[in-house]
């Protein structure tokens, strides 16, 4: 084996901290940004909340209509291509491309010369913002109405009625273990012997008696509040229900004519609940013995009752979805124009502490302080690059929104059926940035507009060819849709292909497929379901 030297010369692109940190704020949602910015305030002394406004960066949002460099867009296409391979390796590695990868002390350097020294850039920003705020854990002026309506669980809800039963040892831990073992719908999903078997193994004979106190336990569960708790299957749970129904029904007429049609609908529960999913009237006369219009009544019926009695108890999460920007019309008619800002709200107030960036600045760093000295000048600097990552974050996202508010202008007059066909191409070489970086400034993130709060990626759809040549926006063609079924006839509602055959006379090309496929995403029931009996 012979030894010698080459040279070679090739190009290399490796992602730094500041870079890396840049794209991950990027591609949050406005919750997690929150998160991120109480982990850094956490992490880091030299950052801080700011009460007040002060100056923004010189490369703000007055710069915003700054025109882009040809280097600079060459550079952040280069960076998107290996953006999101390194987001999750957290280093650059060494692809076809030759990207080399950080080094350990790479890794560690904030871009910089580590001075102390108080800039510009280390003021607070955020304009208007409010500051952060934590939970209300420990505060005296909480919202005590807001904690008063709490809800109530399930499960709480029928515990407390359980007290009132006087039961023996036995039977009030069967209850008790019954209700606990229940759904959020209110649904006993599991049988009574796999719940023993659970509890008592390969023991056949406390299998059996778990069983008998888990049979009486049921009964006691299925009489309580709401109706129909308890049950097994939908066909019990409205089975429940319709019996309830019949022993409170009165002497009255009209309690008399309830009671005939709810005994309808029991003996139609009874039946497989497919021929009532698929409101088969013929096949549910034959097996029910009952009359045509009886039978319709009683569907009908069925569907006032409650097929998820512990809906109402579900503790669902109510996401408030809090916009990034907010679209403003200003003027009428013809001169109506429409303004983009950033929601202050949103916005976090965060600036480099003063006190401990002078301290830092006096300090000499000598001796055997120069290791500590440099680790908090790191720390500076890293405190510093973040106020400016997050400030070019909420720049690139107003940038964004202002290009999607000027291609769909037609949407913020006229609504849904003006919206036209958009890609994210068109915004990404309008603005001279990767269409990698409008995909993650368009997610997770939200423009107030006069016609609802919607994610910046509801703008943009493909399109589809029309008779004039153009294209009209999938958006739309789902709104002409909803347009359509809204006006039809109750009893003779549209099928697909007769939507597919409306499309085309307004000059749009719409197979029945793609119909379907649009009506399934507005979660519209096909037409035999939508007809009333």
């Amino acid at each position: 084996m012979k030894q010698g030297l080459s040279l070679r010369v090739s190009q290399h692109l490796a992602l730094t901290p500041q870079l890396q940190q840049s794209i991950r704020l990027l591609q949050l949602s406005t919750l997690e940004l929150s998160q991120e910015v109480d982990q850094m305030l956490d992490d880091n002394p030299f950052l801080e909340q700011g009460a007040d406004e002060s100056p923004r960066e010189e490369f703000g949002l007055a710069q915003i209509d700054t025109p882009v460099r040809q280097d600079d867009i060459e550079a952040e296409s280069a960076t998107n291509s290996v953006a999101d391979y390194a987001m999750e390796t957290r280093a650059s590695a060494e692809t076809d491309n030759e990207v080399t990868p950080l080094s350990a002390d790479d890794g560690q350097s904030w871009e910089g010369d580590g001075s102390a020294t108080l800039a510009a850039d280390d003021s607070e920003w955020g304009g208007d913002a409010k500051a952060h705020s934590n939970n209300l854990n420990g505060n005296e002026d909480a919202d005590v109405t807001e904690m008063a309506r709490t809800q109530i669980s399930l499960q709480s809800h029928l515990h407390a009625q359980a007290l009132a039963l006087r039961l023996s040892a036995e039977d009030q831990a069967a209850l008790r273990f019954l209700i606990e073992s229940l759904n959020d719908d209110g649904y006993l999903e599991d049988s009574l012997l796999s719940l023993a078997q659970g509890l008592a193994g390969d023991d056949e004979e406390q299998v059996e008696q778990l069983v008998h106190h888990f049979t009486v336990a049921l009964s006691l569960l299925q009489s309580l509040e709401p109706v129909g708790v308890g049950a097994r299957d939908l066909a019990e749970c409205l089975g429940l229900q319709l019996r309830a129904l019949l022993a409170q029904a009165g002497s009255e007429p009209a309690q008399q004519a309830m009671k005939a049609v709810a005994q309808v609908a029991l003996r139609i529960c009874a039946q497989p609940m497919d021929l009532l999913a698929r409101r088969d009237v013929k096949r549910l006369v034959q097996l029910c013995g009952a009359s045509d219009a009886a039978v319709r009544e009683a569907i009908a019926f069925i569907g006032r009752l409650e097929p998820k009695p512990g809906r109402r108890f579900c503790d669902v999460e109510r996401n408030v979805v809090v916009p990034d920007v907010l679209v403003v019309k200003t003027g009428q008619g013809v001169q109506a124009k429409f303004r983009v800002r950033l929601n202050t709200d949103v916005m976090p107030r965060l600036r480099v502490h003063d006190i401990y960036a002078n301290a830092l600045k006096q300090h000499k760093g000598g001796g055997n302080d120069a290791s500590s000295y440099a680790a908090l000048q790191q720390r500076l600097q890293e405190a510093r690059w973040f106020i400016k990552n997050i400030q070019q974050r909420f720049d690139t996202i107003l940038r964004v929104s202002t290009a999607i508010v000027e291609r769909q202008k037609s949407f913020f007059t006229h609504g849904e059926l003006a919206m036209r066909p958009l890609v994210l191409r068109e915004i990404a070489d309008e603005l001279g940035l990767h269409e990698s970086t409008i995909s993650r400034v368009t997610t997770a993130k939200y423009m107030a507009t006069p016609f609802g709060t919607f994610e910046l990626k509801y703008f943009f759809g493909s399109g589809l060819g029309t008779d004039s040549g153009g294209n009209a926006s999938s958006t739309a063609v789902r709104a002409l849709l909803k347009q359509f079924i809204s006006a039809e006839s109750e009893t003779k509602p549209l099928s697909d292909n007769q939507l597919s055959e409306m499309l085309k006379e307004q000059g749009i090309e719409c197979a029945r497929r793609t119909v379907a496929k649009y009506r399934e995403g507005l979660r519209i029931a096909p037409a035999s379901l939508r007809k009333a009996l």
